[in-house]
């Protein structure tokens, strides 16, 4: 077995990072080695102990994230950064593009999009680039119906309209800001949860359900 992902997370809200931790922890090939209320206690850490990821609040007292980059990039170059953000504003994003964040990550996205990430800027794939949440409309009703009955994370749901519709791996990824690696993981997650073995069928399934 490879040896776990080392995961280091400053957040100042500690509920919050609590949380993370604990939905992180979940994850057989993660191990989350501690978490941070400000960025000078991470940077001290991560000064003794290998890191594979740092995932960072940008908003945080003493050091905040600008800092905390800014010091990884400088001293740690095989750590990588993520950063996670509450502002879905391409200005910030921009900024962390330029400072040298591995990615940018909503904290309002669904958990497997943080999760699918770290993996990918472990593996150095991760497209750096800057994506939006997805917002729904008061006429998602089928929409929401479709993902509660299949269990499907919001990001599936988005993938599999897109299937639906058409589009290929390539295609979606350039669109939603992926790697085609990351497209397929969850192309292979939704075929697993609607019970389906080829793309016919589930395309066939999602008309079904008039998604």
């Amino acid at each position: 077995m490879p040896p776990k992902i080392k995961i280091a997370l400053a957040d100042d809200h500690k509920l919050f990072a609590k949380g993370i931790e604990g939905m992180l922890s979940e994850e057989e090939d993660f191990d989350v080695l501690d978490v941070f209320t400000n960025g000078q206690d991470l940077l001290a850490f991560i000064s003794k102990k290998h890191v594979d990821v740092v995932i960072t609040d940008m908003n945080m007292p003493v050091v905040d994230g600008e800092g905390v980059i800014k010091a990884i990039k400088k001293g740690k170059k095989d750590t990588k950064v993520i950063v996670l953000s509450m502002y879905d504003e391409e200005s910030i994003f921009k900024k962390c593009q330029q400072l040298g964040a591995d990615a940018y990550v909503l904290k309002d996205a669904d958990p497997d999009e943080l999760i699918y990430t770290i993996r990918e800027v472990h593996e150095g794939v991760h497209v750096m680039s800057f994506q939006k949440a997805i917002q729904q409309s008061n006429d998602d009703y089928a929409h929401d119906g479709f993902k509660d009955r299949y269990k499907l994370s919001k990001r599936e749901l988005q993938i599999l309209t897109m299937i639906k519709n058409g589009k290929i791996n390539r295609e979606i990824a350039e669109e939603l800001h992926l790697s085609q690696l990351t497209v397929e993981s969850h192309r292979k997650k939704i075929h697993s949860k609607l019970g389906v073995s080829s793309a016919i069928e589930l395309v066939k399934r999602a008309i079904e359900m008039k998604l």
